[in-house]
């Protein structure tokens, strides 16, 4: 077996050639220049994401529609609005222009082709590239609430429809602890991180920026 690493390398230390359609060497290394860097990521602590009574709900319910996010107030959930924007040959529910039972997905983490049912529905994943958690460490914690449900129901920058071991396997960790499965994507993710990233003027540590740097110089 052919196993991938941070490098977007072959364990015989081969580039991987990109995706096609992967953005530019330039356009990553545009972006780079662009993020805020930071030695390390910090942790200040208080970090709750459970809305439960009680609990922080820090980024506001999961999914929640009653956002200024793109898609919010349109009458679906953001996970549904995910799916339906992402998954290829989708079917919704009968009655229905907004929950999803069935679709395809060409996951960006993997590579591969994933069918999606809503009776297996955590086979396929919505993640957030920049994670909340990290987010958080990262200078979210010091946004209003408003700000943080945009930023954790955005469809735009920072949702994407994934398969559902990869997301868990990726938690809140940052690039320099991982990289999509398929070195292929690395580009792909690559652009996507640092977009949100300069989107929400959230930095990236040393690391990550060293990380994200290495992935560039494989890109077109």
């Amino acid at each position: 077996m052919v196993l991938i690493g941070l490098c977007g390398c072959s364990a015989l230390g081969q580039p991987v050639a990109p995706a096609p359609g992967s953005p530019a060497r330039a356009e990553i290394e545009r972006l780079l220049d662009a993020v805020r860097v930071v030695p390390e990521r910090p942790h200040p602590g208080g970090y709750e994401r459970g809305c439960k009574s009680g609990q922080g709900c820090v980024f506001g319910p999961a999914w929640s529609d009653d956002t200024d996010a793109p898609g919010g107030h349109d009458g679906c959930d953001t996970r549904n609005n995910v799916l339906a924007r992402q998954l290829t040959d989708v079917v919704f529910k009968t009655g229905s222009n907004c929950v999803v039972v069935a679709g395809t997905l060409n996951d960006p983490y993997t590579g591969k082709r994933l069918t999606f049912a809503k009776a297996e529905a955590k086979d396929i994943q919505i993640d957030h590239v920049y994670s909340l958690a990290a987010a958080w460490d990262m200078g979210a914690s010091g946004w209003p609430l408003d700000q943080r449900a945009r930023f954790a129901n955005d469809l735009d920058f920072n949702l994407l429809a994934v398969d559902g071991k990869t997301n868990e396997d990726k938690g809140d960790r940052t690039p320099s602890d991982w990289l999509p499965p398929a070195a292929a994507n690395h580009c792909f993710f690559a652009a996507k991180y640092l977009t949100v990233a300069t989107q929400y003027s959230l930095p990236i540590t040393t690391a990550d920026k060293a990380a994200l740097a290495n992935v560039a110089t494989n890109c077109p």
